[in-house]
């Protein structure tokens, strides 16, 4: 379980703002427009620097690169110094094993000194609304159906069958929590929500357990809380690094894109300051939640086929809220407290305590963490409103407590981010491969990169970097002119007409599910 906040810039301005296009006669000239910053966008521009195609420009909505990998200051120290916090992602999930596969990410994260802290997932305590109550039982209880689950999610795509839901899934492996057992619902939000950020209802079964235990199988089931002081951002600063001179005019900043013009001999990146770029090819790096809200107009506008991929998945919302305390009134040695709401699954369900030795002992800061519904509810209400919930919440948790109010206070609203509209991607139940085979997919020389198109990792860090990657490496064969015989010289599949499954010949098509990593959905 972690947060998955796959993350990676992404540029864009409301179509509404009226800006005056150059003529395109007088843009800025480049081979590869790079649209976005985060990972996936640093990836790609590294994958070409290191392929000897360094005529590239970034284009990045921010006035830092990171993306979603995004830390602020928060609280303060006995020195009144203030604390590093990550409102973006904050775990590398799925380290590796010595000689084995490692998470690119760790390995960047080894390469840039990041400090990480274990998230050890056993040392949790369960409440209700009375205070502590031990409920752990019903964990064990999930685990054994999940690996049921997981052998039979394998069956169904090794036997080409339809895909289901989730809690369909999980149902008839044996794990049917009541609507009214809160406690079980707390468990099973604990078990699915806090790694995909949607309910069992709303998640595929079969690529939710694939892109699960493809991280945790395929490199290891071990997850670090990032606790760096530099920010998780780092290692993509570190990754920029290695290419980026100081000051270097391929790198342009506070740049918001209106409207790009694609076709089979280039594309035109126009921006809100009335500044274009014209590249041969150009790699979008924007969230799903960009592209689904229309923050960027295409000319032509994009298929039928890639629009319904676009809006066929599903973006998260993953919201951690901040609070610190003159005291820390929780148990010191416990990571986690899972809370069970008497009334609502997913209400202020899980607090995460970084006063605990190895994070930052002493600070009195604890973290809550919600999504989906109760995450979108927090983002538009007010601060007051969102900090009096909680407070309600933390003093049925400790009764025996004289619980103070926080002296700091912070949370992100990342569904109205207009360079995010959200944090991570889910894959919803019966969307087919070939459904994100299409969101993957180029349109003439404009070709989609990030998190959101890995049919492996998406919602993952590591599956932005691979899809950078792999957008970074296609498109300098096909400059290099060494493509020859490779199927990406005419450019990536994609399906005008759908089917309701899979075929399973069709997954060899895709980087990741080759070998013996695409049966191993058992997690024994």
């Amino acid at each position: 379980m972690q947060l998955r906040l796959a993350l990676l810039g992404a540029l864009a301005l409301p179509c509404a703002a009226h800006v005056v296009h150059r003529d395109e006669g007088q843009c800025k000239q480049t081979t590869v427009a790079i649209l976005g910053g985060g990972m996936a966008g640093i990836a790609a521009a590294q994958t070409l620097h290191n392929a000897s195609m360094d005529d590239f420009m970034i284009l990045e909505y921010r006035d830092t690169i990171g993306g979603r990998a995004w830390h602020v200051p928060f609280g303060q120290n006995e020195e009144g110094k203030p604390y590093i916090i990550e409102m973006g992602c904050n775990w590398v999930q799925g380290l590796g094993v010595p000689g084995g596969p490692q998470n690119p990410v760790w390995t960047l994260a080894q390469v840039y000194n990041l400090s990480t802290v274990y998230s050890n997932y056993s040392n949790v305590s369960t409440y209700n609304e009375n205070g502590y109550k031990d409920y752990s039982y019903l964990m064990d209880l999930y685990d054994d159906a999940y690996d049921t689950a997981a052998a039979h999610a394998g069956m169904i795509l090794l036997d080409n069958l339809q895909d289901q839901t989730a809690k369909t899934g999980l149902a008839m492996a044996g794990w049917r929590p009541k609507e009214h057992d809160m406690e079980a619902q707390a468990v099973d939000w604990w078990e699915w929500d806090f790694e995909d950020a949607y309910t069992p209802l709303e998640s595929s079964f079969v690529f939710g357990v694939a892109g699960t235990n493809l991280t945790s199988n395929g490199f290891s089931d071990q997850d670090n809380f990032v606790i760096d002081q530099r920010g998780f951002s780092t290692i993509i600063h570190g990754m920029a690094s290695t290419f980026l001179r100081p000051n270097d005019t391929r790198l342009s900043l506070n740049t918001q894109i209106t409207n790009i013009s694609y076709s089979d001999s280039g594309v035109t990146i126009h921006n809100a300051d009335g500044s274009c770029v014209r590249a041969a090819y150009a790699i979008c790096t924007f969230s799903l939640g960009v592209l689904q809200n229309d923050a960027v107009t295409f000319t032509p506008s994009l298929p039928q086929w890639k629009q319904e991929s676009i809006q066929g998945f599903t973006m998260a919302t993953y919201t951690k809220i901040f609070l610190q305390f003159n005291e820390t009134f929780w148990p010191t040695d416990t990571q986690y407290f899972l809370y069970a709401d008497p009334y609502a699954r997913g209400y202020y369900p899980l607090f995460q305590s970084l006063s605990t030795e190895g994070f930052f002992p002493g600070s009195n800061i604890i973290f809550v963490t919600v999504t989906e519904q109760y995450a979108w509810r927090a983002e538009r209400q007010s601060d007051d409103q969102t900090k009096s919930e909680i407070m309600a919440v933390l003093r049925k948790m400790f009764p025996d407590k004289t619980v103070p109010d926080p002296i700091d206070f912070l949370y992100p609203r990342w569904t109205s981010e207009p360079w995010a509209y959200g944090t991570y991607s889910n894959w919803p139940p019966s969307v087919t491969l070939e459904m994100h085979e299409n969101l993957r997919a180029n349109t003439g020389r404009l070709w989609f990169a990030g998190e959101a198109t890995s049919p492996t990792y998406f919602g993952f860090l590591h599956g932005a970097w691979f899809e950078g990657q792999a957008a970074g490496k296609e498109i300098s064969r096909i400059l290099n002119g060494t493509c020859a015989g490779n199927s990406t010289c005419a450019g990536r599949k994609h399906y005008a007409t759908l089917h309701g499954t899979t075929p399973l010949a069709d997954y060899s098509l895709v980087d990741g599910w080759n070998g013996n990593s695409f049966y191993d959905f058992n997690t024994d």
